[in-house]
């Protein structure tokens, strides 16, 4: 039984310690082998699109270059205890865990963290992905709260251990996703209270369970014997939009959740692949709610890990965990469209060895069609990458697995490893180049490469796919499917950027050629492009700014371009925050960008709690931001 210090490792952390897992992986080897054959920084690690064509040049700092492509002056790195953006542009907080949604919620109270019976009608916790819909004339916001932080929420109790249900049911209600409608007005962008639209989803709120595995038998408990509805969505962390105006929460690190009264009580074989465990992580909801008691409710665990469709124009539906997209530690949900009109969802499992998915619909889009059955017939793939530069999807079916299609889609990694995939550095946020057919995928870090097997006890070793031994850094994979066809079964690939640091590194810890003194930053997690085909890219790493990270400072926002590699500083976060999740509104004039797990006193001053939030940054010339 380990104390309540580990609530305050990351998940990541957590797991590992927990069950140690192994560091070298087969993409370590190709990366290896690639770098040995090619020579470092060639070949398989590029710097842009057209970097061969424009070499090394194009990618040094230059403010009036950067200015002219970006459409600012790039920051030097922070350290304090605030946000940052360029000259010429204004950022505010549009709101904060705790503000009230509706008129009839009082304003929040520093000394307890809000009364618990407000918690499902204030802004939730830790925000992570969001997308902006515009619906009719209104702009609504759907906002992941990915996690709680227990000192902060219940500061009441010691170490902010719940001591009941009540304080149980406080932490359920300010997790899970908001809805929310926003409006410009004279003093900038605001909430708009007691909107129609206005929803609070959370760990309590029904689901419906759809695709394969409905109705199997590993989903059925006492209180649903049919397998087919749940409560609550879990540790909603990236997100996605559908053409089709839904939006896709993805629940990643739900194994936390979960413990056992009797931590004598033997757990099913498959829990330890997901992290499950009898201790659970310090969320204490097995001592107060049976609901997540494995001793009691085994099944419960494997009713989350799911992407969850969210329509956000109808607050009475009905949220929807899509069993076809695979069950695993989801980060995003990158949806692009093949060039029949199918519908092809990318995604990551963060996990270290774990691996990269992408399902692809059987039927295709239609305007204005039928799409209840997009998400649920399809076929899931999960990504194989060789040591040439080329790399295939491959198919997870019961021909290709020896599972049923139920058990594929909810023992997803198990599926993945019996057909051979690269396991991969924790894949977080993927995203999908507008304007040329390309993913990106950030592969955050692995300070632990090649020492350890992944949970699957698979015989590649854990690392990752990158070239360094104790990765640091991260760095970001780019692939581009053959024919430029989404849905095709073949791809090539390459390393857009390795994150390093040449002030304190030579040779592959300084990073790949687009990486110098003024773009510094390690562990690379939220992507997101915009209209023009630029690359948003946010960090949640090391803040501490001195030996391997000196000269970083917080973790930051910044913009790259896939032609030239070049990549250059935005925005800056306050210290101790992750930046994470972006939108732009309506009219691509306001840039939404969420501020999670920050220090005190961010943002409300001296001797108030920290509370994460969302803001809003805006040009002083009213210009567009994306």
């Amino acid at each position: 039984m380990h104390d309540f210090d580990d609530l305050h490792l990351s998940a990541d952390d957590w797991d590992e310690l927990h069950d140690p897992r192994p560091e070298e992986s087969d993409f370590d080897r190709v990366m290896a082998a690639a770098l040995s054959r090619r020579g470092f920084l060639s070949g398989l690690v590029a710097v842009g699109s057209g970097a061969a064509a424009m070499g090394l040049g194009a990618v040094l700092p230059g403010a009036a270059e950067a200015a002219e492509r970006f459409g600012f002056v790039p920051i030097p790195a922070q350290t304090d205890g605030t946000v940052h953006v360029p000259e010429g542009y204004d950022w505010k907080v549009l709101i904060r865990w705790g503000d009230p949604l509706f008129s009839d919620v009082a304003g929040f109270d520093n000394a307890t963290g809000g009364a618990a019976g407000d918690a499902d009608r204030v802004f939730g916790e830790n925000t992570d992905g969001m997308e902006l819909f515009s619906v009719g004339d209104r702009q609504l916001i759907a906002v992941n709260h990915e996690y709680v932080n227990r000192d902060v929420n219940l500061p009441q109790r010691m170490d902010g251990a719940p001591e009941n249900l009540e304080d149980v049911r406080k932490l359920q209600n300010l997790q899970g996703v908001t809805v929310m409608e926003v409006a410009p007005g004279d003093d900038g962008w605001r909430v708009v209270t007691d909107s129609p639209y206005t929803r609070r989803i959370t760990h309590l709120t029904p689901m419906r369970i759809s695709g394969p595995a409905a109705g199997y038998d590993l989903l059925r408990t006492e209180a649903d014997p049919s397998g087919t509805q749940a409560l609550g969505t879990f540790n909603n962390c990236g997100s996605g939009r559908t053409p089709w105006g839904t939006y896709l929460t993805c629940e990643e690190n739900f194994n936390g959740y979960f413990g056992a009264s009797d931590e004598g009580t033997a757990l099913p074989e498959d829990y330890a692949r997901y992290g499950i465990r009898a201790e659970g992580r310090g969320y204490d909801y097995h001592k107060y709610d049976p609901r997540f008691d494995v001793s009691k409710n085994p099944g419960e665990p494997r009713r989350a890990g799911y992407v969850v469709e969210i329509d956000p124009a109808d607050p009475a539906s009905t949220p929807v965990k899509r069993s076809a997209l695979g069950r695993f530690k989801h980060e995003n949900a990158e949806v692009v469209l093949a060039q029949d009109g199918r519908v092809v969802v990318y995604m990551g499992d963060d996990e270290r060895g774990e691996f990269l998915y992408k399902y692809v619909s059987d039927a295709a889009y239609v305007p204005g069609g039928d799409t209840g059955a997009l998400l649920d017939a399809g076929t899931l793939y999960v990504a194989r990458f060789l040591d040439n530069g080329s790399g295939q999807w491959l198919a997870l079916t019961p021909e290709t697995t020896g599972m049923s299609q139920a058990e594929i889609c909810i023992l997803t990694r198990q599926a993945a490893s019996t057909v051979g995939a690269t396991t991969m550095d924790r894949p977080e946020w993927v995203a999908a180049n507008p304007v040329m057919a390309e993913g990106y995928c950030a592969l955050t870090n692995n300070k632990n490469r090649g020492i350890k097997p992944n949970a699957g006890g698979d015989a590649t070793p854990v690392g990752g796919p990158n070239p360094r031994g104790e990765n640091r850094y991260g760095q970001i994979v780019r692939w581009r499917p053959a024919g430029a066809d989404h849905a095709a079964d073949d791809f090539t690939w390459d390393l857009y950027v390795m994150a390093g640091n040449p002030g304190v590194h030579e040779g592959a810890d300084a990073g790949s050629a687009n990486i110098h003194a003024g773009n510094l930053f390690n562990s690379p997690d939220g992507m997101a492009f915009d209209s023009t085909g630029r690359l948003w890219i946010q960090t949640d790493g090391s803040d501490s700014n001195e030996g391997d990270f000196a000269g970083m400072g917080n973790n930051q926002m910044l913009v790259g371009d896939p032609v030239s590699g070049r990549i250059e500083r935005f925005m800056t976060g306050p210290n101790g925050s992750e930046v994470t999740g972006l939108c732009w509104s309506a009219d691509r004039r306001a840039m939404f960008v969420g501020i999670q797990h920050p220090d005190a006193p961010f943002p409300d001053g001296e001797g108030r709690l920290p509370r994460s939030s969302v803001v809003v940054v805006t040009r002083k010339d009213g210009g567009l931001v994306g």
